[in-house]
């Protein structure tokens, strides 16, 4: 390598730079490379003694000028995956280049495609919620409205909706960033209220006790039958009861297994054992016969009477347990949604009979990533049209 030629004075000032590092002297790191004793102490003052930026070498994560100097060469009688191969890189890094920095009836230039990655690499940038209006409103729609959508969701449900359309695209984590990390913008800060809120720190597990059966002639979820516990048959349920301030008003809750289709019922007279049955039973009859197949429930007091729902339904009732809220995992999981709705420790018979039909529209109208981002409703829907 010669000082004169192109691209070796670079390399020269890298290799002075890392001699230097090692201790060694600039004369003598300049005798090393072949350089004067006048151009190594040039290089040293100019730069202060201390390495210049821009000489630091080249990350592997990014594609270098050599790189793109030699995908040049190779373009025109090697394949990306030829090319990939000689380069030690992944084909898709390969085609991801060519398609981003070869202009339109133009060959691929390395300086030009260099120059491109230069300017998408420079930072700050606007994140792209701030720059495209009608993201950002979607995504401000969806966090704010009676459905509440998580970011996730969001993000996921855009590209079902905008299948051809590539301004419609933001990953979840870049919605929370928005909302949470100061400088990031492009949301409204007070969104943040309308994400789901979890608690800070797990609550530890209260010990298993050993009181006795309160519920007699309970048949246990292990004799349930394996179309309930695969959810392969719709029409099986799981069920419980939100309880509101004091204990002394309730929300009971229903999921069908196989599409999350929650159903609420309504306590507005309190929810001893006769009261919960015959809401309960009064909820469920409003199904077809082939969606109401089995009930699961915890060993709640409040089902007592499940000897007679199962006469009144002709549904079975199976009991989970104790302290094992995992086997009737998604009712668990819709009853932390419900909470965004009737906030623990908030007098639950306050809400009308409309509101808790309405919270019950709102939950079944979110995507489901269990469901392929479809809703509740959607998937419900496709149920009884069959």
């Amino acid at each position: 390598m010669q000082p004169g030629r192109f691209g070796c004075s670079r390399q020269l000032k890298r290799e002075f730079w890392r001699l230097i590092a090692t201790g060694m002297q600039t004369d003598a790191a300049s005798q090393a490379i072949g350089l004067t004793r006048t151009t190594g102490t040039r290089w040293f003052g100019d730069a202060g003694g201390v390495p210049p930026i821009d000489l630091a070498e080249p990350s592997r994560r990014f594609l270098s000028i050599a790189d793109r100097e030699e995908i040049a060469v190779l373009r025109g009688h090697a394949s990306a995956r030829e090319i990939a191969r000689r380069l030690h890189r992944a084909p898709s890094t390969i085609v991801r280049e060519l398609s981003r920095n070869t202009p339109e009836a133009s060959p691929y230039r390395a300086v030009l495609a260099q120059s491109r990655a230069d300017r998408r690499a420079t930072r700050p940038k606007a994140s792209k919620l701030a720059t495209c209006d009608q993201l950002r409103n979607y995504v401000q729609e969806k966090l704010s409205g009676p459905e509440r959508w998580s970011p996730e969701q969001i993000s996921c449900r855009m590209q079902r909706e905008f299948p051809d359309d590539d301004s419609m695209r933001i990953s979840h984590e870049a919605i929370y960033q928005a909302l949470y990390v100061q400088g990031r913008g492009g949301l409204r800060r007070e969104l943040a209220a309308c994400l789901r809120t979890g608690r800070a720190l797990r609550k530890p597990r209260r010990r298993v006790d050993h009181r006795s059966k309160r519920i007699k002639d309970m048949v246990m979820i292990s004799e349930r039958p394996a179309e309930a516990a695969d959810r392969a048959v719709p029409g099986h349920w799981e069920g419980d009861l939100i309880v509101g301030k004091g204990g002394t008003s309730a929300i009971g809750t229903l999921v069908e297994r196989t599409t999350r289709f929650t159903m609420l019922v309504h306590l507005p007279s309190g929810h001893d054992p006769l009261q919960v049955r015959d809401a309960l039973a009064t909820t469920i009859l409003t199904l077809p016969e082939h969606l109401r197949r089995s009930l699961t429930w915890d060993q709640g007091w409040e089902l007592m009477q499940h000897v007679q729902f199962s006469v009144d339904t002709d549904v079975a009732v199976y009991f989970c347990d104790p302290h094992s809220p995992w086997q009737r995992g998604s009712n668990e999981n819709t009853n932390g949604l419900l909470r965004q709705y009737f906030p623990k420790g908030s007098d639950l018979s306050v809400h009308t009979l409309g509101d808790v039909v309405s919270v019950a529209v709102a939950l079944n109208g979110r995507p489901r990533k269990t469901l392929g981002w479809r809703t509740p409703d959607e998937a419900f829907a496709e149920l009884l049209a069959g």
